[in-house]
């Protein structure tokens, strides 16, 4: 959200997290980060981020997909 220039209402809405709880994390990751608080990222940084964040999802899912088969064929093989 810090480098999309996106608001909290928008960012929160589509992660369906509270408003406040969102902007309490900006406010605190700023006040920890004062010398990177003002970085601006452009479109090609943040459609990089976006493609990590689906690749990441892919992955967890695959993840998750692989723990059930292997947990699936442990139990039939005992």
């Amino acid at each position: 959200m810090i480098s999309s220039g996106r608001s909290i209402v928008d960012c929160s809405r589509d992660l369906g997290i509270n408003e406040g709880t969102r902007g309490n994390w900006v406010r605190t990751w700023r006040a920890e980060h004062p010398d990177r608080a003002g970085e601006e990222r452009g479109p090609v940084e943040w459609a990089a981020y976006q493609a990590l964040q689906a690749q990441n999802a892919e992955l967890k899912r695959q993840n998750e997909f692989f723990g059930k088969v292997s947990a699936f064929f442990a139990a039939k093989h005992r």
